[in-house]
Order: C-alpha cells, then sequence, then structure tokens
C-alpha cells in the first residue's frame, strides 16, 4: 500500500509518502517538506502565534492535494514538541481538523524515544545487542536503551537545539557567559537521568538520529547524504568536544558554510553540538554511529505492524 506520514516537528513539517507493506522495508516514494520553525512561532512564552498556526494549517491542506496526487491510501499525522509544549497546541489541531479532516495525534516525549529507538532497532536488527539511542531535535532531546524493540528505558527532556538557541543565546555569535551558562544547564538536566539509563547495562552500541548528529558527523568528515544510506558514518566524542567548542564561537554564516549545513540550521547548530558533546560525556559514550532512520520510520512500522499480512 501507498501510505502518507505527516510529522509535524519543531523545525520542519515533513510529508513523506513510502510504498509500504508489513514483512517488507518502507521505500520513499516521494517528500514535500517546508521549514516552518513552529517552535520559533510561540508567543507569550508558549502559545503557537495565530501565523504559526494558519502557515501549518496551510501546509497541512497542501499535504492532502500532494497525497491524493501520489496515490496515498492511508495517511498517518503527529506532532511532536513545538505542539505538545504550546498551551494552544490542542486547539490548533482541533481547528485544522474541522477545516480538514486530518487528525494529528501529538506524541508524547517518551513515546518519540521509543518510537525512534524501534526505528533504530529494526535498521540494525538484533545483531545490534543493546542499543542506546540518542536524538536532538528542534525541541526536546530523547535518549532511549533495550535489548528488545521496546526499550528499557525511554527518556524525553527539554534540550531541543532550536528551543536552547530561542531561550539562552539572544546573541550571534553567543556571548561568553550564554554559553556558559547553557552548557551548565544542558549538563545538570542530563546528568539528573543518566542513572536511569545506565543502570540497565552498558551498551553494545551507542546510535544517533536527527539533523543535528547528521551535519556533525558530516562536519566531521563523515560521507555526505549523496553516497546513500548505506554508508557507515561515525562520530567520535573527541569530534563533537571540538566542534561545540568551535561552534559556539562561529557567526551563523561562519556555521552555514561548513558541509552538510543549511542555513536554516545554522543558527540553532551550536546549541545542538553542546547537548551533543553533554550527552556523549556524561553516559560515557566514545563513538555514535548515525542511522538514517529516526522518528518517522518508526510511526511507519508501527501502522504496518498492525496491517494484517499480504495474502
Amino acid at each position: 500500500m501507498r501510505l502518507g506520514v505527516l510529522d509535524v516537528g519543531s523545525n520542519t513539517v515533513h510529508l513523506l509518502v513510502v510504498d509500504a507493506h508489513r514483512g517488507a522495508k518502507p521505500l520513499p516514494a516521494f517528500s514535500h517538506k517546508v521549514d516552518l520553525r513552529l517552535s520559533e512561532h510561540l508567543e507569550d512564552g508558549d502559545r503557537l502565534s495565530d501565523s504559526g498556526a494558519e502557515r501549518l494549517r496551510e501546509f497541512v491542506v497542501k499535504a492532502l492535494d500532494v497525497a491524493e496526487d501520489k496515490g496515498v491510501e492511508d495517511l498517518v499525522a503527529f506532532a511532536t514538541s513545538a505542539v505538545r509544549d504550546a498551551s494552544n497546541g490542542e486547539s490548533v489541531l482541533a481547528e485544522i481538523k474541522d477545516a480538514t479532516g486530518v487528525g494529528i495525534r501529538v506524541l508524547a516525549g517518551k513515546d518519540e524515544a521509543r518510537l525512534t529507538f524501534l526505528a533504530v532497532r529494526r535498521w540494525f536488527g538484533w545483531s545490534a545487542g543493546r542499543l542506546l539511542v540518542l536524538d536532538i531535535g528542534g525541541g526536546s532531546l530523547e535518549v532511549a536503551s533495550g535489548i528488545d524493540e521496546e526499550p528499557d528505558v525511554a527518556v524525553s527532556l527539554p534540550l531541543g537545539a532550536g528551543r536552547l538557541t530561542r531561550d539562552w543565546l539572544t546573541s550571534d555569535p553567543p556571548k561568553p557567559d550564554e554559553a556558559r551558562k547553557l552548557r551548565k544547564h544542558v549538563r545538570a538536566e542530563i546528568a539528573r537521568t543518566v542513572g536511569d539509563v545506565v543502570r540497565y547495562g552498558v551498551a553494545d552500541r551507542a546510535v544517533a538520529t536527527s539533523k543535528t548528529f547528521r551535519q556533525l558527523a558530516r562536519i566531521a568528515g563523515a560521507a555526505p547524504s549523496s553516497e546513500g544510506v548505506h554508508v557507515r558514518r561515525l562520530l567520535r566524542h573527541e569530534q563533537v568536544t571540538e566542534l561545540a567548542d568551535r561552534l559556539v564561537r562561529a557567526t551563523s554564516a561562519e556555521r552555514a558554510r561548513l558541509p552538510g549545513v543549511s542555513e536554516g540550521r545554522a543558527p540553532q547548530l551550536a546549541a545542538g553540538a553542546v547537548v551533543a558533546d553533554a550527552v556523549m560525556d556524561l553516559l560515557g559514550i566514545d563513538e555514535l554511529e548515525i542511522c538514517p532512520w529516526a522518528l518517522r520510520e518508526g510511526v511507519i512500522l508501527r501502522r504496518l505492524d498492525v496491517m494484517p499480512f499480504p495474502s
């Protein structure tokens, strides 16, 4: 069947069309996305602005047209931290449903971590042993660890690259005092969860997903995306430590000139690097492997799990 997945993220709103059958690898057929940056449309602290809500509604209307044109039979829609944290998030989604008929499910942070973990497990398989999975999004950091398809522990922290940039960094490049306070805050938040994660045992393989980790790996010398998803891409902690220091002293324009970094993502990459350095350090991770599958694929796989096998 042809399945459409509408992902309302903190940075990007993305419709991914895949050819999917239970027991088979989902094959991407078409992608339509826009950088709405909903996390930047929060006003009065936690309310999604009228303009942000309207842009989201317009995207959903366009996505429905695209889905119809591409022959989508089933549409799954979900939203993550930007909508989850907005005080009017549920009412915005209710209005969108009334206008378009599309019901968008708001994922809890732990569910984000669990579904991302599922995607990574399916990608690497059982031979990977105990997995430790990290994902830095625009609004939150997810950490999960386990030996099965359901993790033993799944944690979500409000340490997304976009959120931290908005709340902690006011200048470009960040002022040294701001950068120091951000680093202290991030490490204190992560440190509270270390015991919950490591008590289940040392991971056989540590894996990272998300645009932030992919960008850091690319800057550090990993193969570009043009070489395909099956190329092994690694990121060492010593590289991340160096990048965290370097990127926090660079301007957004300077970051945008680095390999694999887009102009739109450059402003939040410094905060993302600070989080990556902290979580690798506090969890004792020397090296990460980058996984091409993440939350979106986890949602697809979970949807396929409840479908009957083809006759």
